[in-house]
């Protein structure tokens, strides 16, 4: 099948570009950037030099001959290109934030107001698989609400309380050069940042509420002087006391059929590349702590967008996936 990028460019389109050259039954034959066309990807994407010789193009969307599309735009931008792409039977997985949210929510978490507003599975897979299998549009989550709700989903219900800590790279905040990224603040330091009001925040309250959670949420998010991952600490505050072996064997059997969950000691190290989510816990009477680490450029945002692309078209889930961490 025939795959196009839109919005190639940056770090999300370039870790779709990689991860698609493993795949089995999908080619990219389309990559669209605005700025660069006629450039050549690699131009951007040193990395895939040898894997793809296609060139940057701004193409109508009318005029794109593909069968699915990864629409790695920002948001307000993707809300422009889905009623085309839908009109036309493309298989759709936006990585934007356009299609995460109810309508007047999302115009309250990011100030704008929708103009195409459509009701969309939110591509989480592992809580989310039937509603994915059957559509063929996929609003793929957030990097942070991904590891915090794998995190806590499996004791959400039991808890009446839920703070999510998280700590993310760099690459977070894409490739646009800024202060907050520039080097000199970044390295040697450690800061947190927009600390009761990430936009996230909406996406993780949400997740809580499908769940059939009643807990209140929190989080807070820090900035590591790294390139990759996000190392989440779920402080899951319980309505009654629970054992460690219970709590554990709530979990293992929660994700036992989880190819992308492992229950190990999370780290940056061994996720990163990866499409996988590592999990585990500690308890403490009625407080569980839950930690997860993933990495943001892929089970955050690409990976799993082709997971959610896989699903929908009915491949392997982890075709194109099945590659390990790069440790160290």
């Amino acid at each position: 099948m025939k795959v196009a990028i839109i919005g190639a460019s940056g770090y999300t389109g370039g870790e779709l570009f990689r991860l698609l050259t493993g795949h089995n039954r999908v080619s990219v034959t389309c990559a669209t950037s605005r700025q660069l066309a006629g450039k050549p990807v690699t131009t951007t994407h040193p990395h895939l030099t040898g894997f793809t010789d296609l060139v940057y193009t701004n193409p109508d969307i009318n005029s794109l001959d593909v069968d699915i599309a990864f629409l790695a735009v920002p948001h307000t931008a993707a809300m422009q290109y889905t009623k085309d792409l839908i009109d036309r039977g493309i298989k759709t997985i936006d990585l934007s934030a356009d299609y995460r949210l109810p309508q007047p929510l999302y115009e309250e978490t990011y100030g704008v107001v929708h103009s195409n507003f459509f009701s969309a599975p939110y591509g989480i897979p592992e809580l989310h698989r039937k509603e994915i299998q059957g559509s063929s549009f996929v609003a793929n989550p957030g990097c942070f609400p991904t590891g915090a709700t794998l995190a806590a989903a499996p004791l959400a219900r039991e808890a009446h309380t839920i703070i999510y800590d998280s700590k993310t790279g760099v690459s977070g905040a894409g490739d646009n050069p800024s202060e907050t990224t520039h080097y000199p603040n970044v390295g040697d330091n450690f800061v947190a940042y927009k600390m009761t009001s990430h936009r996230h925040l909406a996406e993780m309250r949400q997740e809580l509420l499908s769940l059939g959670s009643k807990a209140t949420c929190y989080f807070t998010p820090h900035l590591l002087p790294v390139n990759r991952g996000i190392l989440t600490t779920a402080h899951i505050l319980l309505n009654s006391p629970i054992t460690q072996d219970e709590a554990e064997r709530i979990y293992q059997d929660y994700y036992r059929n989880e190819y992308f969950i492992r229950y190990q000691r999370p780290t940056l190290h061994a996720v990163r590349g990866s499409n996988f989510c590592d999990i585990m816990i500690e308890v403490s009477e009625d407080r569980v702590v839950a930690v997860s680490a993933i990495d943001n450029l892929v089970k955050g945002a690409s990976g799993q967008a082709i997971q959610n692309m896989n699903i929908i078209c009915g491949f392997p889930e982890n075709e194109g996936l099945a590659i390990p961490g790069m440790l160290p």
